[in-house]
């Protein structure tokens, strides 16, 4: 099956420092899966949490006609030890920031997942700078 659907959290990458990164399955259903194939989905301010013991994902907005639960939360599906070495970071300060979702080679749809620290101002000017300059040695050669 062709590789169609990889949908990146762009932001992320310029607000968080990436600590570790996990890949696991999340539930949908039949209608989010079809808009997502298609490309109609949002990460603006989507976020983990963890409720119960399991992780969820919030504000990931799949967006279609008639869809009513579009910012519904999504349970992730983690191995329990993976969820407990999360749940363990949180408390430490860290947070979990939902990066990319994307079909797999089985044709599955899979969530990124993030476990990072956010970046303070002068960090992101760091970045800002650091983009720039390669931006200036590409645009040279």
């Amino acid at each position: 099956m062709k590789n169609q659907v990889n949908v990146v959290n762009r932001k992320a990458k310029f607000e968080y420092e990436f600590i570790d990164t996990y890949t696991a399955g999340v539930v949908l259903t039949g209608v989010e899966v079809k808009f997502i194939r298609d490309g109609r989905l949002s990460f603006v301010d989507s976020f983990c949490t963890f409720i119960g013991g399991e992780l969820f994902v919030r504000n990931l907005s799949i967006s279609g006609t008639g869809n009513d639960n579009i910012k519904r939360d999504r349970k992730i599906l983690l191995k329990k030890r993976e969820l407990a070495r999360l749940e363990k970071e949180l408390i430490k300060g860290l947070t979990i920031v939902p990066y990319r979702l994307f079909l797999n080679e089985k044709g599955l749809i899979k969530i990124e997942v993030i476990l990072a620290k956010g970046k303070k101002l002068y960090d992101k000017r760091e970045t800002i700078k650091a983009r720039d300059i390669e931006r200036e040695i590409n645009r040279k050669s």
